[in-house]
């Protein structure tokens, strides 16, 4: 059984996977009803995004909720947790690559005033968001293939402006200058990026830091706020022996 679902998961997937062997069939068995019932309501859900989207693969969860579902481009294999919420009016749209996949209670929220919609959000492939993350789009948000997030993570691309104080805060308006994270990023637990923040490629945001500056590629920042703690290492890929 193991090697069919091997063989399953690598052709969704479309790179070498292997199932753990001390996983129980019994387990593996459950898992397959859970999946197929995620791949039915992912193929009546999936007629609503844009046209594109019809005939890829994508696996919804129970009490998903998705606003403004044309609004949402996205690849094969794409996975949404258990009472994840997509609110996805804005005005560039919300592209997702292939091979995503966004936990249990995560939020991406595009706008949260009419007055002024949220830019866009594009996810690229092969991108794990774990559960209880938010993803708030105001400015631009782009996340790079190969990123993983930890639980809770938060992004936010907006900030409030406050220069005048005889002024109410909420009636100065807003400055949106976005968060780009590049590919290959690893960003732990509870972490939270804020506005114009870019991370560079192959970075990790340490458990916990809050990210208010860009980050050089392949460092490894943590703290609030984030400081450099060193540099990743350039060592070559791990070959197993014969």
């Amino acid at each position: 059984m193991k090697r069919l679902l091997n063989s399953i998961i690598t052709r969704i997937k479309g790179e070498p996977y292997k199932l753990d062997e001390n996983i129980p069939n019994s387990f593996l068995i459950k898992l397959c009803f859970l999946k197929l019932g995620q791949l039915w309501r992912g193929f009546w859900t999936r007629q609503h995004f844009k046209r594109k989207n019809k005939g890829k693969r994508v696996f919804i969860g129970k009490h998903v909720k998705i606003e403004c579902k044309k609004k949402i481009s996205c690849g094969k294999g794409v996975t949404i947790g258990d009472y994840t919420y997509i609110n996805a009016l804005c005005k560039g749209g919300v592209r997702i690559g292939n091979n995503v996949s966004i936990g249990r209670k995560c939020s991406i929220e595009c706008t949260g005033v009419l007055r002024n919609l949220g830019e866009s959000l594009t996810i690229g492939n092969n991108v794990g968001i774990a559960e209880n993350s938010f993803i708030g789009v105001r400015g631009q948000v782009y996340i790079g293939d190969n990123c993983i997030f930890g639980p809770n993570v938060k992004i936010h691309s907006e900030n409030h402006i406050f220069t005048c104080t005889n002024v109410p805060i909420k009636l100065q308006g807003e400055q949106r200058k976005g968060v780009r994270i590049e590919e290959d990023c690893w960003i732990g637990s509870g972490a939270i990026i804020l506005d114009g923040v870019h991370i560079g490629k192959g970075s990790i945001i340490a458990a916990g830091a809050v990210v208010n500056k860009d980050v050089e590629s392949y460092t490894i920042v943590g703290g609030v706020p984030a400081k450099l703690i060193r540099h990743r290492e350039e060592l070559e890929s791990p070959v197993e022996s014969d």
